[in-house]
């Protein structure tokens, strides 16, 4: 079987965030013959507007950069009361990318002020007010390795560059120039992954070892794919239109689909997360 290619214009490297009409839902998943099913659905957003970027604070409460009343705000659901509310109290910019700090539960944030400005900031659980973390540096999105240490990506001109930062000491090292938006930690590993811009334009998925910083290869994203998520430390899930494909890093080096949402009425995926447990998967789509 040949790899995909998708046919879908390569977007180009975003620097600020669009405001489309977009949903955050959320299934179940579980293991199935042709590959994943998706169950028990649930529009944890349900909202007009910019709904987007969604993490998970815990296998039971979603995060997700929210429309609130024309402004983005850090939005919390509830799986099982089922219910949302704001995070944090609003600000003069908006807030978008939200993540759980590792070892609290305050809520860190990309905040892109009305001039202009974006920098990061951690918002307190208790009072919901902010603090920023890291100035100088235009944190367009993050991905936590531990307390002290993330990785970022980092606007420079009309590219991102992918930067290393220890949070306690403010330090940030340049690692690489002209990346891709999507970081993530590897689940049970001592790896994160980047994707890097190839010489025909598209993205080249790498791995990142936090321990030697060398970096390996993994695979080249499909055209015009810029979202991916680590189901578990060797399975990576993309969407595109209203599929969801899987390369599996020991199987064979080829995108399979296992999941269709055309019958939940549901296209254009685009970002998604994974529940600590593996068992919910959020996923940023538009209704048909």
């Amino acid at each position: 079987m040949k790899k995909l290619l998708f046919l879908i214009t390569i977007l180009a490297t975003q620097l600020t965030f669009a405001q489309n009409n977009t949903e955050v839902y959320v299934f179940d998943i579980a293991p199935a013959y042709e590959g994943l099913e998706l169950l028990n659905i649930q529009n944890a957003s349900n909202n007009e507007g910019y709904n987007n970027q969604p993490s998970f604070f815990s296998n039971d409460v979603l995060l997700f950069a929210g429309n609130n009343e024309g402004q983005s705000d850090i939005a919390e659901y509830n799986f099982n009361t089922k219910t949302k509310k704001w995070f944090n109290n609003k600000t003069e910019g908006g807030e978008y990318s939200p993540q759980k700090f590792p070892s609290n539960n305050d809520v860190t944030a990309v905040r892109l002020d009305k001039d202009g400005l974006q920098r990061f900031y951690l918002y307190n659980s208790e009072t919901g007010n902010s603090l920023e973390l890291i100035d100088k540096l235009q944190v367009a999105y993050f991905a936590f390795y531990n307390d002290q240490k993330i990785l970022a990506t980092v606007l420079d001109g009309e590219v991102m560059d992918l930067v290393l930062i220890d949070l306690p000491t403010k330090v940030s090292d340049t690692i690489f120039r002209n990346v891709g938006r999507s970081l993530q930690k590897v689940p049970k590993t001592n790896s994160m992954s980047y994707s890097l811009v190839n010489e025909e334009g598209n993205l080249d998925l790498y791995l990142l070892d936090m321990n030697s910083y060398e970096s390996y290869f993994v695979t080249e994203l499909p055209i015009g794919i810029q979202d991916y998520v680590w189901l578990n430390d060797t399975q990576i899930l993309i969407g595109s239109g209203n599929r969801l494909y899987m390369y599996d890093t020991l199987g064979d080096s080829e995108w399979t689909r296992v999941a269709s949402l055309e019958d939940y009425g549901l296209k254009n995926i685009s970002r998604m997360a994974i529940s600590p447990n593996g068992k919910k998967i959020a996923v940023v789509a538009e209704s048909m």
